[in-house]
């Protein structure tokens, strides 16, 4: 008797991606992860977010696979006003150390830069706010490379990193030639600008800034001009930071 012929092979089970966790430190309501965290949900990482200013502890180990931190109307070193901040910062050069993947927004890429040894001070040339041209000027670097040479980005800070730490380099600088964007360490970058906010989360600072005589940087006649062009640019700003989220997501390990 013949045998019977071979059937249909097995289906293959599909592949199951290694579960990658974010933690992202929040420092006060108004500044949420926002696209950002829309971004890395999209390449496959999952946030847990801690909300220090609501009383949640900062973790003193390591956790997760990467830390996204955060921005803030604070100081990096406002530790009186803020006093998480000293953990945050102690987390950076944990997560650096272990070559864990770290991306800083705003305070978070100055916290960054602290922590590992650079300065940060309030910007000589004054409040840096609205749609800012950014300029490349390193490709040569996982999240450069997936920049483009020219693009925008919001902005709304006083202070900014005037030292960068030991081995750090510039990966971008806006208008101003302010530091934009920066690999601070070996896993480690920071972002001076705010790729996840929108005109509406803009305009929440804005209004702020005004009832408490913070605004610098614009008049509020100016206001509304500044936040039509952020909106106005907010795909610009998509098409131009999502791929650098996704590529520092990438980071995180294999999937």
């Amino acid at each position: 008797m013949r045998p019977a012929p071979p059937g249909p092979p097995a289906p293959s089970r599909p592949r199951l991606m290694p579960e990658r966790r974010v933690l992202v430190v929040e420092h006060q309501q108004s500044c949420p992860p926002a696209l950002v965290g829309r971004w890395l949900e999209d390449a496959g990482a999952t946030l847990d977010v801690v909300r220090p200013y609501l009383g949640e502890s900062v973790p003193g180990a390591l956790t997760h696979d990467g830390l996204l931190v955060l921005g803030g109307s604070m100081g990096a070193e406002q530790d009186d006003r803020a006093p998480w901040l000293p953990a945050v910062r102690a987390l950076i050069r944990d997560h650096e150390e272990a070559g864990r993947p770290v991306l800083g927004i705003c305070l978070g890429h100055q916290l960054a830069a602290v922590a590992l040894g650079g300065e940060v001070t309030r910007n000589p040339l004054g409040q840096t706010v609205g749609a800012r041209a950014v300029t490349r000027v390193l490709a040569d670097d996982p999240l450069g490379a997936a920049l483009p040479e020219d693009c925008h980005v919001p902005q709304w800070n006083d202070d900014t990193v005037v030292a960068l730490p030991p081995g750090a380099s510039v990966v971008a600088i806006n208008d101003r030639a302010d530091v934009l964007l920066a690999r601070l360490a070996g896993s480690v970058w920071g972002i001076q600008g705010h790729p996840e906010a929108t005109s509406e989360v803009v305009e929440v600072w804005a209004r702020t800034d005004l009832a408490e005589g913070g605004l610098t940087g614009a008049s509020e006649d100016e206001l509304p001009a500044l936040l039509e062009e952020i909106a106005r640019r907010q795909p610009e700003t998509d098409a131009a930071w999502q791929p650098v989220v996704a590529a520092w997501a990438g980071l995180l390990g294999p999937r």
